[in-house]
């Protein structure tokens, strides 16, 4: 088993969380102000839902946190290529111009519990591992082929989902500037990545 599956519990992130658990660290400063200020305002707007783990011999402790939303992979809005490599292994592909897919609008790990002594998966892959079997297990009520992305376009998330086995949706950052209507020049702050489930459906 995992540190995740056998010494914490998974929680929905609402105002229980926010008022009895040590506020959230995983780093990174834009999540963090997230999960302190607008996880809730997220999900009571239904845009999105957060969960975290919690250390079972500590609930207040936030181990790991994310939160997921409903999204799709327009294909029309691809180039060709592109478009080829998300479609080729999808049956009748060209009734459809889009592809249900599940967002990962954020994910942070706690700075004190990304390496566990004994453990041979860091937390953030079992979190990610987590997440992926939670929308190919049968219980799950809606369709969902994809998961997608906005990583942060800087080193270590991009290495992490990269590890994970996303892949960039756009061969490079001057194709994605194009293809979304940034200026040439424009700074890409996300790389949009996506992970195909259908890799792990029975």
């Amino acid at each position: 088993m995992s540190f995740l599956a056998d010494k914490c519990t998974l929680r929905l992130y609402d105002e229980s969380i926010v008022k009895e658990c040590v506020p959230f660290d995983c780093g990174h400063k834009d999540l963090n102000e997230f999960f302190a200020d607008d996880a809730l305002y997220y999900n009571s707007e239904l845009l999105g839902k957060s969960y975290c783990f919690t250390l079972d011999e500590n609930p207040a402790m936030i181990v790991c946190a994310f939160t997921v939303s409903n999204d799709s992979i327009k294909t029309i809005t691809l180039p060709n290529a592109r478009k080829k490599k998300i479609t080729k292994e999808i049956p009748y592909q060209k009734q459809m111009r889009s592809y249900p897919a599940v967002l990962i609008g954020r994910l942070g790990v706690n700075i004190n519990y990304r390496f566990i002594e004994g453990e041979e998966q860091r937390t953030g892959d079992q979190l990610m591992d987590f997440i992926k079997s939670w929308f190919i297990e049968g219980s799950n009520k809606t369709g969902c082929r994809f998961i997608v992305v906005d990583a942060y376009n800087e080193p270590g998330p991009l290495r992490y989902y990269e590890k994970n086995g996303f892949t960039y949706l756009f061969s490079s950052e001057e194709q994605e500037r194009e293809f979304t209507g940034l200026p040439q020049n424009a700074e890409i702050k996300t790389r949009f990545m996506y992970f195909d489930l259908i890799l792990l459906h029975p």
